[in-house]
């Protein structure tokens, strides 16, 4: 249960009293990010070695530190393609709901992050490739490359396990008369599915796609540009690589950094502005934007 009020940046009264009595005398008073909150304790000294003056800064979680690590400008999205998909977005104003996450930003005095994360992601794609292509990548990606941007109007949502965003179980299959489509469409209709979800949950948080707006990609199918493509012309923005296998320890040191010289006045990118920058390795195709419309059912039902 989340008891901070995360526009106001003060512990919400209403859920205090229903969780504890005294509840916000035992917390303390919620603060900034980049707040120091005092030197490293005498027993670390001892024990590590640390030097009298170090500070310590406000801690945070492990996906927000991500977040940090991987230096997010407004309007950006991280994705990351693993046994689960995971998305991180920078948010100026959000739309919480019942599903995904909506934290203060780690990063922004007055910003926000979503997280959402969607379990049915590598191994999902791992078994429609054994089904559909021979158990070889090779042929998976053929499959993406000779098919259409919006596949015909065939579409698939694939939740092999209990999903968690949406909880939703089963496989669905469409063509464009809301029939179930023939096995060599399935590629498309999987990867694009998948997309398509990640999309609409992103938005429904307040995601809004803009013309600087960048897709980020990490973890293991990143490295399948075909798969990459996809998710370009599913966001219509061009997607970047980022090679960050420990991000969350990265955006701690980051953050650590910037809680030393905040008072200055001095953004957190503006910091980082000579940090690793990530690579550009694809763009969406120019009908893109066309297709997004004709599935704007999907993506917006009424």
């Amino acid at each position: 249960m989340n008891l901070l009020d995360i526009r106001d940046r003060k512990w919400s009264q209403v859920c205090l009293d229903a969780t504890a009595t005294n509840l916000e005398r035992l917390l303390g008073e919620p603060c900034l990010s980049t707040a120091v909150l005092g030197p490293v304790s005498s027993f670390l000294q001892r024990r590590y070695g640390f030097s009298g003056s170090c500070s310590v800064v406000a801690f945070t979680g492990d996906n927000p530190a991500s977040l940090a690590g991987m230096c997010l400008h407004q309007g950006d999205i991280a994705v990351s393609l693993g046994t689960s998909d995971t998305l991180f977005l920078s948010l100026a104003e959000p739309r919480p709901s019942l599903e995904g996450h909506v934290f203060c930003s780690p990063v922004e005095p007055d910003g926000f992050m979503a997280l959402l994360c969607f379990k049915n992601g590598s191994l999902t794609r791992e078994r429609v490739r054994d089904r559909c292509c021979s158990g070889s990548w090779d042929v998976f990606s053929q499959a993406l490359d000779g098919t259409p941007l919006g596949n015909h109007g065939n579409i698939g949502f694939y939740f092999d396990t209990m999903e968690i965003t949406p909880p939703a179980v089963g496989l669905h299959h469409f063509d464009a008369n809301d029939r179930q489509v023939s096995p060599e469409l399935e590629v498309r209709a999987l990867v694009e599915g998948q997309f398509l979800s990640r999309r609409l949950h992103a938005e429904r948080l307040g995601y809004s796609i803009g013309s600087a707006s960048r897709v980020l990609a990490t973890g293991g199918a990143s490295a399948n540009r075909q798969i990459l493509q996809v998710l370009s012309d599913v966001f219509n923005a061009p997607v970047y690589t980022i090679d960050l296998s420990d991000s969350a320890c990265l955006g701690s040191a980051y953050r650590a950094l910037h809680g030393l010289v905040a008072d200055s006045g001095v953004s957190f990118l503006d910091l980082l502005s000579n940090a690793p920058e990530p690579q550009q390795v694809c763009r969406p195709h120019r009908t893109a934007p066309q297709v997004s419309r004709q599935l704007s059912p999907v993506l917006h039902p009424s």
